[in-house]
């Protein structure tokens, strides 16, 4: 694979911590980030998997890549990530807050405990991972911060409510920091991708929706990183999605919301 030159002059020999590594869009920020000569820090709860990841990248790419297997639905889960990063002396300039799942289906039926990991591993984990890591990209007045949203932040989605709830705060999480921290030099930004080839729909258990055609996670991966490189504070990486955000803009809410409870109503 080759790394986009934009993202490649600007990562190049830096740190990344790269969450939820192991799999779809964050595996493939990972791959984006070695491909451009970044060093990488891989974590999610698969060990064997992030290790088999990390000697693939070291081997193809000449980088330097150490794992940390950890589940950040655990509260205690970001500090020991950040102090095993802070032990090892590794400066963190790039953080991907990728980890994230979803849930598909009637609310009232949806497991409690479930949807509160959800919300745990979607928002918390990631205002604390962030809390840990931004003040020393502030402090040393560089640093690329992306979180991941998705299109689902743009409007209220029946049946799958808490998900996209999670992502209207990861989307408006980002945007606030991106125009909070330029001024130190750290750039932000959300990435915000619609329907994607990875295991997000079968974690979710969501059906393929006629009509509507995945992106590759390659892809998203790569206007992901070329968005955050270049400052843009949000980045939608398809281009359905750009228009579908923007007639949002002119429509009546309940409108909006009908249609996608119309589009995502469970089949039988």
């Amino acid at each position: 694979m080759q790394g986009s030159k934009v993202v490649r002059q600007s990562v190049q020999g830096k740190w990344a911590l790269v969450t939820g590594a192991s799999a779809g869009i964050g595996l493939a920020l990972a791959e984006q980030l070695a491909a451009s000569g970044a060093n990488l820090v891989l974590t999610a709860r698969r060990a064997d998997r992030l290790e088999a990841l990390a000697g693939r990248f070291i081997g193809e790419y000449g980088i330097k890549a150490q794992v940390i297997a950890v589940d950040l639905a655990d509260p205690a889960a970001p500090q020991k990530l950040f102090s095993a990063t802070e032990d090892s002396g590794l400066v963190i300039d790039i953080l991907i807050n990728n980890a994230g799942f979803g849930y598909y289906g009637e609310f009232t039926k949806g497991d409690a405990a479930w949807q509160r990991q959800m919300v745990d591993l979607n928002c918390a984990a990631v205002v604390h991972l962030t809390n840990l890591f931004l003040p020393k990209m502030v402090d040393r007045k560089r640093g690329y911060l992306m979180i991941v949203a998705s299109t689902a932040s743009y409007q209220p989605l029946a049946y799958m409510a808490t998900y996209a709830a999670t992502k209207v705060f990861d989307r408006f999480l980002a945007e606030a920091l991106a125009h909070e921290v330029a001024k130190h030099g750290v750039m932000v930004s959300a990435l915000c991708p619609g329907p994607t080839d990875s295991e997000f729909n079968e974690v979710a258990g969501l059906h393929q929706i006629p009509g509507r055609k995945s992106q590759s996670a390659e892809e998203v991966a790569r206007l992901g990183l070329e968005g955050l490189v270049e400052g843009k504070p949000w980045v939608i990486p398809y281009t359905a999605g750009k228009i579908m955000v923007f007639m949002q803009r002119l429509a009546p809410r309940r409108l909006v919301s009908g249609a996608a409870a119309k589009m995502f109503r469970p089949k039988g």
